[in-house]
C-alpha cells in the first residue's frame, strides 16, 4: 500500500512522457504507451484492493490508512497542505473503477481514434484526465482534492472542446467549464469555512485525534485533513461554538455550499446544462466523463465529508431534494431525445440523481443509503461505460448520431448488439444483472429511513428508465434500415469489441459484490433480495419495456399518435424543459444588460478614465517642463543667474 501513489503517479507521467516525447516522434505510438500506462495503474489498484482486504478483512469498517504523503504547502501551524494518498474502503473502490473504466476506455479509442489528425493529443489529454481524477480520489486533504477537481475541469474542457474547430465543440467545452467554475465557487468558499473553524478547533481537539490516529499516517494530521474534518469531535466543535447562518449551523451552510461544487460537477439541476452538451466530444471522453471521472467527483465528495453532511443534518435534506428531483427531471427529457449520446447523457443525470438521493436519505445511524449510492456509483460505471462505448460503435457502423437513422442493426452489428442489450438490461434493473441490486439498496435505504415520496419518485424513475433505455434499443436494432447508413453498417474493429465485451461481464456480474460487506457497513449489503422491494421495482422496469416495445415494434403511426395526445406537454419535455433557453435569457438581457454593462461602462471611463487621467496629467506636466531642458549652456546660465539674483533680493528683503 505504499505504493499507492503508483495509481495516479503512472498516467501523470505517461502524461509528460507521451505528451512532451512520444507524440511528436509516432502518434499511434503515443496511444499503445498511454493504453498501457492506465492498465498497470489499474494493476496496482487491484493490489492495493487485495492487500487491503486480505489484511483487515471485510465485513467491518477497515481503517483510513496515509501510507504515502509528504509536505506541499505550509501556511501556519495546524495548517499544511501535503500530497499524499488516502486508502480506505471508498477510495479503493474508487481507483478500481476509474482504473478499470479508463483503461478499457484507452484501449476501445486506439480504434476509434484511428486516422484522426489529433490522435496523440487525444491520448495526452486522456491520460490526464485519469490522472486528475485518481489524485482527486486519493486526495486524503480538501485542498488536494480541490487542485485535482480543477484538473478534473481543465481535462473535460481540452477533451469536450477536442475538435476545436467546430463551433458546437468549443461552446460545449466553454458551457462545461463556466458552469462549474461557477459551482466550483461555491466549494471554494466552504473549504475556507472549514479550515478557518478547523484551525480554531485544533488547539482543543488535535492532539486528541492525533492520539487516535496514531501509526495510520505516515505524517501528522492537519485541520484540512478529512480525518479531522469527519471526526465527531470537529463536528461537535463547530455546531457549539461556530454560531449560526441565516438559522443554519455554520457546518450546515460549508456543507451546503460544498454541495454547490459537487452539484456543478456531478451535473445536479439546475446546474445540469453542462453536461448534455459534453457530447461534443469523442464518444470515448463521453463514456469516460459518464461513467468513471468528471460527474461521479461530487457523488464522490458527498460520500467523502458524509459525517459532516450528517452531522449538520440539513444539508442532507437539500441533497436527497436536489437528487431526487434531477433523477425525474433527466429521466423525463430522455424519454423524448433522439441524439443516442444526449438520450445517455440525460440518463447519467438521472442515475446521479439516484445516487444522490441514497446519500441524502442516510443518516449517520442508519448509512445504508451511503453505501447504496457507492454500490450503484459501482454498478453504473460499467454499464454506462458501456453503453457510450457501445453506442460509439453504432455511431462508427452508421456514421450518424441520430437513432432514427439506425435500425435493424442486430444481424450486422451482433457483438454490439449483445453487448447494448446486456447494459440496457442491466440499467432497466432487471435481475440478475447489476443495476437490479443497486438499484434494490437505493429503495431500500428510501424506505427504511422513512422517505415515502423519495422512494415513490424512484420508483416511478424505474419504470422510466426501462423505457426510455429500450426505446433506443427498438429503434436501433430492430426493425429494418430507416436509412441508407443503416443499410451498409458493419462491426467495430476487434480493439474496440475487446472493452465491450469485458464491460458487458462487469455489468452482468458486478451486482453481486457483496458491497456492504468490503464498505464495512452492518447493514449495507444485499444480504438477499429484498422481495417486498424488488418486485414492485422489477414490475416497473417490466411495464417501462413493455411499454416501449409496444410503441417503438409496430408502426410509426403508435407513438407519433402519443406525440400528438400530449401536445404542448410534449413540445416543453422535447425542448428540455427550455431551461437553457431560460439561462440564455438571464444570461443576455439580465445579466449582460444590467450588470456587466455598467461595470464595463465604470471600468472603462472610471478605472480607464483615471488611468489616463493620470498619463495625460503627467505627459502635460513633461509637456510643460520641456522648454527648461533646451541643451543650450547660455539658457541654463541666464536661469542660473536669474536664480541667484532672486535669492539674493529675497535674502536682502528678510533682513531689511
Amino acid at each position: 500500500m505504499r505504493n499507492a501513489w503508483l495509481v495516479p503517479g503512472i498516467p501523470f507521467f505517461s502524461f509528460l512522457i507521451v505528451g512532451l516525447f512520444i507524440r511528436p516522434l509516432s502518434e499511434k505510438a503515443a496511444g499503445w504507451v498511454a493504453t498501457a500506462a492506465l492498465f498497470v495503474s489499474a494493476f496496482f489498484a487491484y493490489s492495493i484492493a487485495w492487500d487491503y482486504f486480505s489484511h483487515f478483512g471485510i465485513g467491518h469498517e477497515g481503517p483510513a490508512l496515509v501510507p504515502w504523503a509528504f509536505e506541499w504547502l505550509r501556511y501556519q501551524d495546524h495548517l499544511t497542505a501535503t500530497i499524499g494518498t488516502l486508502i480506505d474502503p471508498i477510495s479503493i473502490l474508487l481507483m478500481v473503477v476509474v482504473t478499470t473504466v479508463s483503461a478499457l476506455v484507452h484501449l476501445y479509442s486506439i480504434g476509434y481514434m484511428a486516422g484522426d489528425d489529433g490522435y496523440g493529443r487525444y491520448f495526452t489529454f486522456l491520460n490526464l484526465f485519469s490522472f486528475s481524477m485518481l489524485g482527486l480520489v486519493v486526495a486524503p486533504n480538501i485542498v488536494q482534492m480541490f487542485v485535482c477537481w480543477e484538473l478534473v475541469g481543465v481535462s473535460s474542457f481540452l477533451l469536450i472542446g477536442y475538435y476545436y474547430r467546430k463551433p458546437s465543440a468549443v461552446a460545449a467545452g466553454k458551457k462545461a467549464f463556466i458552469v462549474t467554475r461557477f459551482a466550483d465557487l461555491g466549494f471554494l468558499i466552504g473549504i475556507l469555512i472549514l479550515g478557518y473553524f478547523g484551525i480554531e478547533a485544533f488547539p482543543h481537539i488535535g492532539a486528541k485525534i492525533q492520539q487516535e490516529m496514531a501509526g495510520l499516517s505516515s505524517i501528522p494530521i492537519q485541520a484540512i485533513d478529512f480525518a479531522f474534518i469527519n471526526h465527531p469531535a470537529t463536528a461537535h466543535y463547530i455546531l457549539t461554538t461556530a454560531g449560526t447562518v441565516l438559522g443554519l449551523s455554520t457546518l450546515a451552510v460549508a456543507c451546503i455550499l460544498i454541495f454547490m461544487g459537487c452539484a456543478g460537477k456531478s451535473a445536479m439541476f439546475p446546474l445540469h446544462i453542462w453536461l448534455p452538451d459534453a457530447m461534443e466530444g469523442p464518444t470515448p471522453v463521453s463514456a469516460l466523463i459518464h461513467a468513471a471521472t468528471m460527474v461521479v467527483a461530487g457523488v464522490y465528495l458527498v460520500a467523502r465529508l458524509f459525517p459532516s453532511f450528517a452531522a449538520a443534518g440539513t444539508p442532507l435534506d437539500v441533497v436527497a431534494f436536489i437528487g431526487t428531483f434531477t433523477c425525474a427531471f433527466a429521466a423525463i427529457i430522455a424519454c423524448t431525445q433522439d441524439d443516442i449520446k444526449r438520450v445517455l447523457a440525460f440518463s447519467t443525470l438521472s442515475q446521479l440523481g439516484y445516487m444522490m438521493l441514497a446519500l441524502g436519505v442516510a443518516t449517520a445511524v442508519s448509512p445504508l443509503g451511503h453505501t447504496a449510492s457507492m454500490f450503484h456509483l459501482f454498478t453504473h460505471a460499467f454499464f454506462k461505460a458501456l453503453l457510450f462505448l457501445a453506442a460509439g460503435a453504432l455511431i462508427h457502423g452508421v456514421h450518424s448520431n441520430e437513432i432514427w437513422d439506425m435500425g435493424g442493426l442486430r444481424k450486422k452489428l451482433p457483438v454490439t448488439h449483445l453487448t447494448f442489450l446486456a447494459a440496457t438490461l442491466a440499467i432497466a434493473g432487471v435481475p440478475p444483472l447489476s443495476g437490479f441490486f443497486s438499484k434494490d439498496e437505493i429503495l431500500r435505504a428510501a424506505v427504511e429511513n422513512h422517505h415515502p415520496i423519495v422512494f415513490g419518485v424512484a420508483l416511478f424513475v424505474a419504470g422510466l428508465t426501462a423505457f426510455y433505455m429500450f426505446r433506443i434499443y427498438f429503434i436501433s436494432f430492430w426493425g429494418d434500415a430507416r436509412s441508407e447508413k443503416a443499410e451498409h453498417a458493419h462491426e467495430a474493429p476487434a480493439v474496440m469489441l475487446i472493452p465491450l465485451i469485458a464491460l458487458a461481464l462487469l455489468a452482468i456480474f458486478a451486482g453481486f459484490v457483496p458491497m456492504g460487506e468490503y464498505l464495512g457497513t452492518s447493514h449495507g449489503g444485499h444480504h438477499g433480495i429484498h422481495w417486498n422491494i424488488a418486485i414492485p421495482a422489477t414490475l416497473a422496469g417490466l411495464i417501462g419495456i413493455a411499454l416501449s416495445a409496444f410503441m417503438y415494434t409496430g408502426t410509426r403511426e403508435r407513438y407519433v399518435a402519443v406525440a400528438r395526445a400530449l401536445g404542448g406537454m410534449y413540445t416543453v419535455v422535447k425542448n428540455k424543459f427550455y431551461v437553457d433557453e431560460v439561462y440564455l435569457f438571464v444570461t443576455k438581457n439580465i445579466i449582460f444588460h444590467y450588470i456587466a454593462r455598467p461595470i464595463a461602462w465604470f471600468d472603462r471611463h472610471i478605472v480607464d478614465g483615471a488611468i489616463n487621467l493620470y498619463a495625460w496629467l503627467t505627459g502635460a506636466l513633461g509637456r510643460g517642463l520641456k522648454p527648461l531642458q533646451t541643451g543650450q549652456v547660455q539658457t541654463y546660465s541666464a536661469w542660473w543667474i536669474s536664480g541667484a539674483v532672486f535669492f539674493i533680493i529675497l535674502l536682502w528683503m528678510k533682513l531689511s
